[in-house]
């Protein structure tokens, strides 16, 4: 199975305001100029518009070198509704094929009918993975007693320092059945609100010469074993988290983080935004 580590791209609210275009693009085409080489994105984000900017910055690239990830509303989540919203999003994308398509949270639709119509697409080459978004564990659980269900490649969740409660059972469940585990908003920005900055940040940040939510970004890719994907609406954004690559966390620095931010030592609900 191919991996999904390190560092993407994520494209929520790009796209939506014509003056930051620009500024928008450039710090895509710079993330791939650096290395960064996937790009999540979906048809939610300002129905379509943040789509429409990835396709824009991605024309002249080489398609292969690339990894674009989209996701589709639960309410499109049926064979015919599901291949709609693809054709719609390799449209805007300007590609004819997308690398890992995903239901972007349960809805009504029966899982078994998702997977059909995602097992079409993959057939015929429209789609190369599919996967999940917004998934806990007894979710994951019920979609591998479903035909076909095993082969969902991803789960893409909520996973920050403020976040980890997937760290407690479903992070080992993905590892263990070979699901692939992206993170969705490193910095909590999300939600509009954002992680505090302790002194604790503080003093591992300064340790290191880069910036708290360079050490936040970092955290998240301790492990090498997950995708994290933070957005980065100009160049500056995209080098500081390109550079957070770098950080190696000590011991000391987990410590001092966990005292702050606790391992989780219970089952706590999903987080979502």
């Amino acid at each position: 199975m191919m991996q999904l580590v390190g560092l993407g791209m994520g494209t929520w609210n790009i796209g939506e305001d014509p003056k930051k275009k620009k500024s928008e693009i450039a710090a895509l085409r710079y993330g791939l100029d650096n290395g960064v080489k996937i790009i999540d994105t979906a048809e939610m984000y300002g129905e379509g518009k943040s789509e429409k900017l990835v396709g824009e910055a991605i024309k002249g690239y080489d398609r292969s070198q690339m990894y674009i990830i989209s996701k589709f509303y639960p309410y499109h989540a049926t064979p015919e509704l599901e291949r709609k919203s693809l054709e719609a999003s390799l449209e805007r994308l300007g590609t004819d094929y997308i690398d890992l398509y995903l239901l972007h949270w349960r809805g009504a639709h029966r899982l078994s009918d998702t997977i059909r119509g995602l097992q079409e697409l993959q057939e015929e080459g429209l789609i190369r993975n599919w996967g999940v978004s917004n998934f806990d564990t007894a979710d994951m659980q019920e979609l591998f007693s479903v035909p076909g269900g095993r082969d969902c490649f991803a789960n893409e969740d909520l996973y920050n320092l403020d976040k980890r409660g997937v760290e407690y059972d479903l992070l080992p469940w993905q590892e263990e059945n070979k699901v692939n585990f992206i993170g969705y908003s490193p910095f909590n920005s999300g939600s509009g609100d954002t992680i505090r900055v302790t002194q604790n940040l503080k003093m591992v940040a300064r340790n290191h010469h880069v910036t708290p939510h360079q050490i936040m970004l970092a955290w998240t890719m301790r492990s090498g074993r997950i995708l994290t994907i933070p957005k980065a609406g100009n160049i500056k954004h995209m080098q500081e988290n390109i550079e957070a690559q770098d950080i190696k966390l000590t011991e000391d620095d987990l410590c001092l983080i966990n005292s702050d931010f606790p391992v989780p030592t219970e089952k706590q609900p999903l987080a979502v935004i």
